[in-house]
């Protein structure tokens, strides 16, 4: 008897859709930051756009065939650095910036114009902010990253929730685990952080992960106890390592892919 279980994914080939379903012609912004440049929804597709502070938004189905228009979303004084659509409301989504402020839209439904004015603001903070994401299973709970420090919002009420312990470095990636309980960190002084905001703003777990303190990111994998991370070795060569949080103290692999010349 095999003790090795079969993958369903073995044979699995990627298939590239027919070419009336592309969505073509769309001219999107070399923004460089530790954010997202493109995100969707269940209604729009969102991409940073060429100007500074200004998103494209593109209708994610097209009716009839029809050419897919391009709407802009003015949406800061200055650079998008990250945005991200709510989980519980295709139409809502959140907006973070150079400019130190987060905004929350509500976006139309297709064939009505983009709104003008943000249906609220938080902040401005003390940094850039460089990344956010919303939670996964509560609905209006909105994570941001500005410069050391993570701060959970609810935008209902508008206000903090809680504000994590300061980072050793600028931070470059946060995520939230799948079933929301916790909240992992990647960090320019080389450490992956574990939180549970619930309990306490430190970190109850943290581990070196990459040599290398060029960007990183962390994902998780689902509601398990692993994550993923992204990074460089000391080589400069491109690695990925699987986590366990129960057995955090070392990578349980790690795989070497490229090398950068930067």
């Amino acid at each position: 008897m095999n003790r090795f279980k079969a993958s369903k994914f073995r044979h699995t080939e990627a298939r590239v859709s027919r070419r009336e379903a592309w969505i073509t012609g769309i001219r999107a912004g070399s923004i460089a930051s530790c954010g997202n440049h493109v995100k969707a929804s269940c209604h729009w597709i969102a991409f940073n756009a060429e100007a500074a502070g200004v998103l494209g938004i593109v209708p994610l189905e097209c009716k009839d065939g029809g050419k897919r228009t391009v709407s802009q979303l003015c949406c800061h004084s200055d650079v998008v650095t990250d945005f991200d659509f709510s989980p519980f409301d295709q139409l809502l989504l959140a907006t973070g910036s150079v400019d130190e402020t987060v905004k929350v839209w509500r976006l139309p439904e297709s064939g009505q114009d983009m709104p003008s004015s943000a249906g609220l603001t938080l902040g401005p903070g003390a940094a850039p902010v460089d990344m956010l994401q919303f939670h996964p299973t509560a609905d209006g709970v909105l994570a941001s990253g500005a410069g050391k420090r993570v701060t959970i919002w609810d935008v209902g009420q508008q206000q903090p929730l809680t504000a994590l312990d300061m980072h050793g470095d600028q931070l470059q990636s946060l995520a939230w685990k799948g079933d929301g309980r916790l909240l992992g960190t990647c960090c320019k002084d080389k450490k992956l952080r574990i939180f549970d905001p619930r309990a306490s703003p430190a970190a109850s777990q943290s581990v070196l992960g990459h040599e290398n303190n060029k960007d990183s990111r962390l994902l998780w994998m689902g509601s398990s106890d692993c994550l993923i991370s992204i990074g460089f070795s000391q080589m400069r060569q491109r690695e990925v390592k699987l986590w366990d949080t129960r057995r955090f103290s070392e990578a349980m692999l790690t795989m070497a892919l490229d090398t950068s010349p930067g």
